[in-house]
Parts: structure tokens; sequence; C-alpha cells
């Protein structure tokens, strides 16, 4: 595997290393090793699958307050995303700064978001299917997050002829600092 950290500290995109032949190839997309090796959680405790019918759809920006909060490492496995997330870690270098990266199925890139960030995105493709590995387990009470719009973050999210968001996430409060 690939670690290319983001301009967010902490914040990995992870790209898998190919080994190939005239099967096709074989990557490693996961090692407890390679990731504690490197500071980030080696813990995985829970898995998801976030299904999405149409391009547009926006989901986001969640996160998980303490102790519940959670690392995730998350890969598109049909379709396309505009993958986000935000440093909510107070004291952090890069507090409030954003950062994104396409996932597709083709180019199979991972990204790795730590603990007390917020995670979201947009279908850049219809029936795009989101995979996520947690390293803990949702927690409903614990569950926050910030408007995807906010203009305290600024996120430069790509146009879409129509967006599909859900009410809770149309409608966090205004983040404060």
């Amino acid at each position: 595997m690939i670690f290319t950290e983001t301009k967010l500290r902490g914040a990995f995109v992870v790209e898998p290393e190919r080994h190939e032949d005239e099967r096709g190839f074989l990557a490693l997309s996961w090692s407890r090793d390679e990731f504690a090796a490197r500071g980030l959680s080696p813990d995985l405790v829970q898995c998801n699958i976030s299904f999405s019918a149409r391009e547009g759809t926006l989901r986001g920006m969640h996160f998980q307050a303490a102790p519940h909060a959670q690392a995730k490492l998350v890969r598109c496995t049909a379709g396309a995303v505009f993958d986000c997330i935000i440093d909510l870690r107070e004291g952090s270098e890069t507090f409030a700064r954003w950062f994104a990266v396409e996932l597709t199925a083709e180019n199979r890139l991972q990204l790795y978001v730590p603990e007390g960030f917020a995670h979201g995105f947009q279908t850049l493709a219809d029936e795009s299917e989101v995979f996520y590995q947690m390293s803990s387990v949702y927690v409903p009470e614990s569950a926050r997050g910030v408007r995807w719009d906010d203009p305290a973050f600024g996120i430069n999210w790509p146009e879409a002829a129509e967006r599909t968001i859900n009410l809770r996430d149309r409608t966090y409060p205004d983040f404060v600092r």
C-alpha cells in the first residue's frame, strides 16, 4: 500500500500497490501492521455499505463525538464519489480545514479519516456504493454533524444538476469556533 498524507495532518490517501500478471492483479487493501506503523488506528470493529441511486446525492458531514469517535477507511466500490473530510480536532494546526479526493471503483483509492474529523461525500455517478471500515461501533447518542455548505469551511463541492440531501444534513446549525 502507498500512503500519501493529505494537507490535513493524520489523514491519508491509501493507494493499493498492484502486483500484476496475466490473470489481473492482487493488491493489499488493509494491513494492521502497516497502519499501526504509521500511527494510524489499526482497529476495525464495524463495516458499513452506503448505496446511492442517483448522481448528486450528498451525505454528510458526519462524525461521532468522544468517547465514541471513529477513524474510518473509506473506499468507493461502485460508481464515483467526491469524498470530503474536515479536521475538527481542537488545537490541530489544520483545524476547520477540509480536504477532498475523488474515489472511484476504477481508481480503487481509499481515504483514511482520523478520529475527530467530519466526513461526507457527493456521488458523481448513478448507483454509487461506498464501503466504510470503522474503528468503533456507531453510537446514535454520539452522532453529530456540521452542515455541508457551512461558509465556515468553504468546501468547493462539485456542481450537480440536482442534489439529494436529507433533512438532517441540510439543517445542521452553523459551525461555531
